[in-house]
């Protein structure tokens, strides 16, 4: 029998640095990216528990639940957290992250770049560059935006990056990986609390340093999500990333022309923030459209948005015409509605983009 063939076969140390050196052109960084063994909520976890400690304070933004969740990690590590909320149907403003820096003079600034459960997405850029001109660590979790908007790891100045395959990568749920810069293992390594011979120890991950090649892979690198996640990352290069960005731009304005041409308002209340990967519609008694579970890739909303919204997941590989079209037919359908005029709608806007 042959083992290869039933993917018994150990990573190679050469897949294991063109994965790693194919994350670090997708996110436009010289230094390579620590390979998480799990979901990138591993890769979280595991940034809070190594940055957390007694005498570290953050400001975290909280415009969803991924947000909240990171500062209770970060507190349960001993932080003092200072939550910047906004209602989940908004997005968080560069003044407002600004003007909480100012007060609380942070060692720290995190934030989730990319909504999906909330369908916004906040100025990450914007909020990079505070962090810069107030000399602070960047955190941003980039699980759902890294494919479907611009994350420049280097030019930005992120210090840590969580990164995610499942949504704009179309690629495996089962590994991940965090960006880390120079800055951000120093801030790392200075942590006396920081997580030793644990799963959620990133410092037990650290790549070799001044550039030189890796001598062998990880132990706990899942060799099959591995072997998927490069598969993924060379169909990015090969689509091209700008290509596949704007193909998620487009997917985004063509569900919500959809939606608008069904009666339907987004969640989010301002049109400048809308995420690429997903579309929120916002939920009112009249309108029968409650869900309990997913049909395609339209979902009810999670957790105490239940109720409130639907989810429209045009991430990866939905993000195209025909899920588009699937999903505005659904609706259309549960609102007992001919669709024809919303689908005009949609193929209006991918035009000459079309498939």
């Amino acid at each position: 029998m042959n083992r290869e063939h039933n993917g018994f076969v150990p990573l190679s140390l050469a897949e294991f640095d063109t994965l790693t050196q194919s994350l670090s052109k997708l996110l436009s960084t010289q230094h390579p990216p620590v390979i998480i063994p799990g979901e990138a909520i591993l890769g979280i976890e595991a940034v809070a528990a190594g940055i957390s400690a007694p005498g570290r304070t953050f400001v975290n933004v909280v415009t969803g639940p991924y947000g909240s969740l990171f500062g209770k990690w970060l507190e349960s590590g001993g932080a003092t957290v200072v939550e910047v909320k906004v209602p989940f149907d908004e997005v968080v403003t560069a003044e407002v992250v600004a003007a909480a820096i100012e007060r609380v003079k942070p060692c720290a600034v995190s934030f989730v770049q990319a909504e999906v459960v909330t369908g916004g997405s906040n100025p990450a850029k914007e909020i990079c560059k505070l962090a810069r001109d107030f000399n602070i660590i960047t955190v941003t979790d980039s699980v759902s935006a890294v494919g479907g908007e611009a994350l420049l790891i280097d030019e930005w100045g992120v210090d840590f990056a969580i990164i995610g395959a499942q949504k704009a990568l179309a690629g495996p749920n089962g590994v991940s990986a965090v960006s880390i810069s120079p800055r951000g293992w120093e801030f790392l390594e200075s942590n006396e609390h920081a997580p030793r011979n644990s799963i959620l120890s990133l410092l037990d991950l650290k790549p070799p340093g001044d550039g030189a090649a890796s001598v062998r892979v990880p132990y706990n690198i899942p060799t099959l999500e591995a072997r998927a996640l490069i598969q993924a990352l060379n169909r990015i290069e090969e689509e091209g990333l700008e290509q596949v960005i704007k193909r998620h731009e487009l997917a985004s304005a063509s569900t919500v022309a959809g939606i608008k041409a069904l009666g339907l308002d987004p969640w989010q209340k301002d049109s400048r923030h809308y995420s690429t990967l997903t579309t929120t519609v916002r939920l009112s008694g009249e309108q029968h459209l409650s869900i309990d579970q997913p049909i395609g890739i339209v979902a009810p909303g999670d957790g105490e948005l239940f109720g409130q919204l639907l989810r429209i997941n045009h991430f990866g590989a939905n993000a195209c015409r025909q899920s588009v079209e699937e999903a505005i037919s659904t609706l259309a359908r549960l609102l007992k509605q001919d669709p024809d005029h919303a689908l005009q709608a949609v193929r209006l806007i991918w035009g000459t983009h079309d498939e």
